[in-house]
């Protein structure tokens, strides 16, 4: 692998013909040819000749110059599209490319000497604040869905529990009147969640075994949801709602406590 060489300040050609230019205050789009080239011929020839690999490149660019400089000289040449080429774009772009690249690199030095005296030390935050988690925005939770969808499947849910009642069997013996607690809903909630990461929202309704259960369970699904520990989704207009677990049931925290508020 070859060592690079600095010669004086310079870099290489391109820093020096860029360095010149800067010194003259010369328009980089407009380089006076003859004057850059004469100016680097006499640095080349102060230059100690040490170095053939370093020299060559210099001399590369020397020849460069003096072809630009010939054929600056000479009637200048139409292109297919019917305009004047010049000599010297060529050189101005490899010019433009490593001013770009030179500037870079200092801001790149910047930034590692700023970082020299940066330490970082291991995050020592309470418990309470790697606890935090957002407030959950419930029209995120929804994507789309309205209160209408899930009331008409609810209101479906009811029509078929209401289908299972034999009208005449019903009518035997003393109707008790069940005790559903919500707070104890969404505890089996939080069991079924656990053995079914994805479900679905008809089907959920459609196992309960009567109209209460079936209420408690749809507020409990809005409980759930509200509180961020699912989300419900719709791919297609009519389709079945899924019910995702977003929270892993085992965080599910204070259930009871947030029912009987």
């Amino acid at each position: 692998m070859a060592i690079p060489v600095k010669i004086n300040v310079f870099e290489g050609p391109l820093d020096l013909l860029l360095h010149l230019i800067e010194k003259n205050k010369i328009d980089i789009y407009d380089i006076p040819i003859v004057e850059i080239t004469d100016q680097y011929m006499e640095y080349l020839h102060s230059m100690e000749k040490e170095d053939l690999g370093t020299m060559s490149e210099f001399m590369v660019m020397a020849a460069t110059l003096l072809d630009i400089k010939c054929k600056m000289l000479l009637p200048k040449e139409i292109n297919d599209e019917g305009e004047e080429e010049d000599p010297r774009e060529e050189l101005v772009q490899k010019l433009l490319e490593y001013k770009m690249y030179k500037y870079m690199s200092y801001e790149l030095k910047d930034y590692m000497d700023n970082a020299a005296g940066v330490y970082f030390r291991t995050p020592d935050l309470p418990d309470e604040v790697l606890k935090y988690k957002e407030p959950v925005d419930p029209s995120e939770l929804l994507e789309g869905l309205t209160l209408q969808k899930l009331n008409s499947i609810y209101q479906s849910i009811l029509k078929r529990q209401e289908a299972k009642i034999d009208p005449i069997r019903s009518k035997f013996g003393t109707i008790e009147k069940e005790e559903v607690s919500l707070s104890d809903k969404m505890l089996s909630m939080k069991t079924y969640a656990a053995q079914h990461r994805k479900f679905s929202f008809r089907q959920l309704l459609t196992k309960q075994s009567s109209r209460v259960q079936v209420i408690v369970t749809f507020l409990s699904i809005l409980e759930l949801m509200k509180m961020g520990y699912i989300h419900i989704r719709q791919e297609e207009l009519f389709d079945d709602i899924q019910v995702d677990v977003v929270q892993e049931p085992d965080t599910w925290m204070h259930l009871t406590e947030f029912a009987d508020e």
